[in-house]
């Protein structure tokens, strides 16, 4: 076999450096190669990755998951060992190095992928399999439990018993949850034995019986216990140590999530309400939180579902302001897919791209939320992957500060530059969780950090990273959304990231977001830490535009109602547009932000649920309102869309205007962004179980989808098919 040349991405490259090729293919190999530097630097790369890949993998450390209340001295932490972020698909050996080679020449200059973002994910998810394992083969790790039972005498569980002799139950036992293995403990009562004897229990969970009047303040997983146990009653079922795990790694039997409630707005009379006004909302939390209720088998709660955040989370291909703008506006009009009657409208805006070299300095501060209830794998083990990315992609000049806060506040790391990053990624690898949480406290000296390493024209922004559970301290609303108010006053800016699930506290981070001039994202994977902190990390973090609200103008003459899709919680009063008092929205650099609005023609019959008015006593018919439309019927235009921001330095907003002529197109002939965007407010609706929602079903959302598909830089539109697909499944 004669090879004459061989390029370095060539797949036999790969499998030549990996020893997988027969005698005769090798030597060809070599042969090839012998005098092509470029090849044989690609060679020991290849080997270099690969051997890295394994030393990597066999020390990714993962926290255990310790429940509360357990007082134990922390485990010795190795020195601190600065990581490599080894970025590379988990194919088959051959396809593996092959693909290192590939990130290696290109990934710096493409966008992430929809293969890219799967893959990235499946290194964190393949160490947290690790880690399983492990509990598994340990599963008898000593957790605390705490039984009391009311009354006289005492209770306690026997030594052994003879195999001949059966086991005592009491009466009517308790039922395990989840169909668990029951092992039944022999409950009597008179004097502990002095013995020091000791029964060993499998894992196992308590079930509480009232008419034992026994509470149970933790949950059991294998002991040795000494055999007179005063105060224990009721029976144990007991756990296979699989589901144990699957228990402390996130599955919980109980929920305190909140979520505001979420209602349709609903049409209005056009020639009564020609004005709609509203902030614009570059949020995307909603959708990545739906996107972790499907990929665990279930529906999102309907009040978690905020359609514009669903929309909003896709960037779209509007064009980009010519001029010294911030933003430029594109719109669009064709029928409504879900009711052809209806037209539907598209308001897209489009920020200021910043080029990288451009970028303002940043001066962030994280604000970490290290209780307890961030002890889990998709917690703060996740916050920290999503620093190391972020860091990853700063400038030397960038300043980093990190605040920690449980019961009480620290400072993890003073404001330092990138120029020394591993000082900054040593600070990140100390990080753990414990105690409850004070965010309040936090909230403080995060910004006082910030103010105090104020960078003049550049960006100045405290990072939030919580489930949202305040539990101590300042923990209404009410006072905490003041509290981040006051502090928007100072000229930084706010980003709230929200992790894990079960008890987080969605309302309360949106708040914080909506007071704090700032954007809300949720992380549910590492693909969404890569995309919010490393892919559009300008977005995420320079501002460019602030205080954004929208006024819609309609032409009575050419719309009888209309209703705006989503933004229920962004509604501003008419009077609010020119009032520079009334705080709205902000864009980041580069992003996109749409808004969608069904509108009913004149020549078809509106809506039933139009609310009435009486009619007016001091306007008399065919007087005022008749005037205007008559006034309107003069112009083409469907309406008129009005957009006022502020710079982010200005107290002063100014304001640009957009017309729209509907030209009657029907939505088979609309762009892709124009469908693209109708099927995800589709599916918003249908998993909202929108009145609004027409004919949409989730194969016609499906069907829009594919003809909006497009060019997918990133994969998240094929990734929205799918989550459409699994709700379909999920609801029957």
């Amino acid at each position: 076999m004669n090879i004459s040349k061989i390029i370095p991405d060539d797949p036999r490259l790969t499998a030549y450096a990996l020893g997988e090729l027969d005698a005769a293919e090798q030597v060809a190999i070599e042969a090839a190669i012998k005098d092509d530097p470029a090849a044989q630097t690609a060679v020991a790369q290849i080997r270099a990755l690969s051997g890295d890949l394994s030393a990597a993998l066999a020390k990714e450390p993962l926290p255990f998951v310790v429940p509360p209340k357990i007082e134990a001295a922390p485990p010795a932490r190795e020195p601190y060992q600065p990581r490599k972020f080894i970025r590379f698909p988990f194919y088959l050996i051959g396809g593996l190095a092959a693909a290192c080679v590939v990130a290696m020449f290109v990934v710096q200059k493409q966008e992430v992928t929809r293969r890219d973002i799967k893959l990235a994910e499946a290194k964190t998810e393949a160490l947290y399999q690790k880690e399983l394992a492990k509990l598994e083969e340990k599963s008898r790790s000593l957790i605390e439990i705490e039984l009391k039972k009311e009354g006289e005498g005492v209770v306690h569980l026997p030594t052994t018993k003879p195999e001949s002799e059966p086991v005592a139950q009491p009466s009517a036992p308790a039922q395990p949850r989840q169909n668990l293995p029951v092992l039944v403990a022999d409950v009597t009562t008179g004097t502990p034995p002095m013995s020091n004897e000791v029964i060993t229990m499998a894992p196992f969970s308590v079930e509480a019986r009232h008419e034992m009047s026994f509470k149970v303040t933790q949950t059991l997983a294998g002991t040795r216990l000494p055999a007179g146990i005063a105060g224990v009653g009721g029976s144990a079922g007991a756990a296979s140590p699989q589901a144990w795990a699957t228990a402390a790694y996130g599955r919980h039997d109980f929920n305190t999530e909140t979520y505001d409630r979420q209602v349709d707005n609903d049409y209005l009379d056009a020639i009564g309400n020609p004005l709609s006004t509203f902030s614009i909302d570059v949020d995307t939390a909603s959708y990545a939180n739906a996107r972790r209720f499907l990929n665990l088998g279930q529906r999102p709660p309907q009040d978690s579902v905020r359609i514009e955040e669903f929309v909003n989370y896709f960037p779209y291909h509007y064009a980009a302001p010519k001029d010294a703008t911030p933003f430029s506006a594109s719109m669009e009009v064709a029928s409504a897919p879900w009711n052809p009657e209806h037209r539907l409208v598209r308001i897209g805006l489009k920020g200021r791209e910043i080029p990288e070299a451009e970028r303002p300095a940043l001066n962030l501060v994280f604000l970490l939320d290290v209780s307890g209830s961030m002890n889990e794998p998709k917690k703060l083990p996740l916050v920290k992957e999503s620093m190391r990315v972020l860091v990853e992609k700063l400038k030397p000049t960038d300043r980093v500060a990190i605040v920690v806060y449980a019961g009480d506040s620290g400072l993890a790391l003073p404001s330092t530059p990138i120029s020394q990053k591993q000082e900054v990624l040593g600070a990140i690898e100390e990080l753990s969780a414990g105690g409850s949480t004070n965010g309040a406290m936090g909230i403080q000296l995060a910004y006082d950090i910030a103010k105090a390493n104020f960078i003049k024209d550049g960006a100045n922004r405290v990072v939030l990273c919580t489930d949202g559970d305040f539990n101590i301290g300042v923990t209404n609303q009410g006072d905490l959304t003041r509290l981040i108010e006051e502090k928007a006053k100072s000229g930084v800016f706010l980003t709230v990231l929200g992790f894990g699930m079960s008890n987080y506290k969605d309302s309360t981070l949106e708040k914080l977001a909506d007071k704090g001039n700032g954007n809300y994202g949720y992380v549910d994977n590492f693909a969404e830490a890569k995309k919010l902190l490393a892919d559009q990390l300008s977005g995420t973090l320079v501002t460019i535009a602030k205080d954004v609200k929208i006024q819609v103008e309609f032409n009575p003459a050419k719309v009888k109602s209309y209703r705006l899709i989503g933004y229920e919680n962004r509604m501003l009063k008419k009077e609010d547009f020119n009032n520079d008092k009334i705080d709205a929205g902000e864009i980041g650099a580069g992003h996109t932000v749409t808004a969608l609005y069904e509108v009913v023609p004149v020549d078809v019959d509106s809506p039933a649920d139009i609310p009435s008015v009486d009619p007016l006593k001091y306007q008399a018919k065919g007087s005022t309102k008749s005037k205007l439309a008559k006034a309107a019927d003069v112009s083409p235009e469907l309406l008129t869309v009005k957009i006022r921001y502020k710079a982010p330095e200005d107290v002063l907003s100014k304001k640009l205007e957009f017309p729209l002529v509907d030209s009657g197109a029907k939505f088979a002939n609309a762009s892709q962004d124009f469908k693209f965007a109708a099927a995800v407010a589709g599916f918003g609706m249908m998993l909202r179980e929108s009145t609004h929602k027409g004919t949409t079903t989730f194969d016609s959302v499906l069907g829009w989808a594919e003809d909006g598909l497009g060019e997918d830089a990133g994969g998240y539109r094929h990734e929205f098919m799918d989550l459409v697909k699994k709700a379909r499944g999920i609801s029957g």
